[in-house]
């Protein structure tokens, strides 16, 4: 959420973030709303501090004058009774639309309609060369009878799977490696709820706008996260912070749940688009300093890019155009490693800046040195996603006997087992 005095002040910087996220948002009626609600509300202060000053005066005031005094209380009732009704009235229809807001993209992030404008600025590693057929995931998995598709959709529809044994052992690998290099980085693990909270999901920006994406648990009020993102960002909402906490470093292991709304027929085969997935998040909670979160933004891409040369799996780093930000993303930086049955890098990692959009919907502060309540800055990225790190995995070190190469990183988390099959 943006300050409502960035709006007032800066509308034009507003009417742009909104262009450029090819976003809808009414911000003249927005504005208007605010407007209104500030007048009223001067008119509800008043008459409530005219009621407390004559019901003071009741108290204190001989017999013969307190009937007068009553009688100007009733008076103002039905008015302020009416003015609160308007102001409750304006108020949540101004908190739904400031609920929609953009915040602005950095000045530097490219302007662009989608992920196709997204613009390259670094590769690692070779993209592999075979001397043989090349096979995607799901065929060198089934025949290795490591994942199992047939029997996920069985039991839980499309876009479902099973890992089994070495193709279960490999994720937990994969997932541990990780969990092991956050740790040495001082990163903190937390267990956390996968089952939320709306006002989690609103104070991170994934509701109002991404609400179809999200699987509801209605009888209970709560929501399935997406992404560990939502509950660690969450951790500290309503509180306030001390200066000499900050920066928090937190990270977290979860199931993951997305419905994949508005993808019908695509990525349909495979593990690329699914609904239930394993993910490490990392999270930092910082202070309120641009120059401090753009160090902190190259340090969570650092490590999501270390995790990734461990795996010695090729891939670029895209600096995400306006289109394909979301909501409330500042700038972000994509990680795409190479998927030789796509002919292609697909995304595996997003590494994001919201500055304090989060951290003002969350209600997430903290007091700086002279003593005044600031808003925290929030930053977020996937360390690891499995199963669809588990695509380049499996193919970029398939062998031409059909076997997988695990790469030496790996081998210690798997009894130092250098292949599978």
């Amino acid at each position: 959420m943006l300050d409502i005095k960035l709006i007032r002040e800066q509308k034009d910087l507003v009417a742009k973030a909104i262009r450029d996220k090819r976003m809808s948002v009414d911000l003249d009626r927005l504005l208007s709303l605010d407007e209104d609600l500030r007048r009223q509300q001067v008119e509800m202060e008043q008459l409530q501090a005219d009621r407390n000053r004559l019901s003071k005066q009741i108290a204190q005031a001989i017999p013969a004058d307190r009937d007068a005094l009553k009688a100007q209380v009733s008076s103002i009732k039905p008015r302020l009774e009416q003015v609160e009704a308007q102001v409750r009235q304006l108020q949540e229809e101004f908190q739904k639309l400031m609920l929609l807001v953009p915040a602005p993209a950095r000045a530097d992030v490219p302007i662009g309609k989608d992920d196709s404008e997204n613009v390259e600025v670094k590769r690692w590693g070779e993209v592999p060369t075979f001397d043989f057929p090349v096979k995607d995931h799901m065929v060198l998995g089934t025949a290795l009878d490591i994942i199992d598709a047939e029997r996920g959709v069985k039991l839980a529809g499309s876009r479902s799977y099973v890992l089994k044994g070495e193709g279960a052992r490999l994720e937990q690998a994969v997932l541990r490696m990780t969990l092991d290099l956050l740790l040495r980085k001082g990163y903190t693990q937390l267990s956390i709820p996968v089952l939320v909270k709306e006002e989690a999901m609103e104070g991170t920006g994934y509701f109002p706008t991404g609400r179809e994406q999200a699987y509801l648990v209605e009888r209970d009020q709560l929501v399935l996260v997406g992404t560990a993102e939502v509950s660690l960002t969450s951790y500290h909402s309503g509180e306030i912070l001390r200066d000499d906490q900050l920066p928090l470093r937190y990270m977290a292991q979860s199931s993951c749940f997305r419905r994949e709304a508005g993808t019908y027929g695509k990525d349909t085969a495979g593990l690329y688009r699914v609904h239930q997935f394993q993910k490490i998040e990392q999270v930092i909670i910082s202070k309120h300093d641009p120059a401090d979160s753009d160090r902190l933004h190259t340090e969570l891409l650092t490590n999501a890019e270390e995790i990734l040369q461990a795996l010695e799996l090729p891939y670029r780093v895209v600096y995400v155009c306006t289109g394909d930000l979301g909501q409330g993303q500042v700038r972000k930086h994509d990680i795409e490693t190479w998927m030789p049955s796509r002919r292609a890098y697909g995304e595996t990692h997003s590494c994001s800046t919201f500055h304090d959009f989060q951290a003002r919907r969350l209600k997430l502060r903290y007091k700086d040195p002279s003593g005044n309540n600031l808003y925290c800055y929030t930053l977020n990225n996937t360390a690891i996603a499995t199963p669809r790190v588990l695509i380049p995995l499996l193919e970029c070190h398939q062998q031409a006997d059909g076997r997988i190469r695990i790469p030496r990183a790996l081998q210690p988390y798997l009894g130092g087992q250098t292949h599978i099959g």
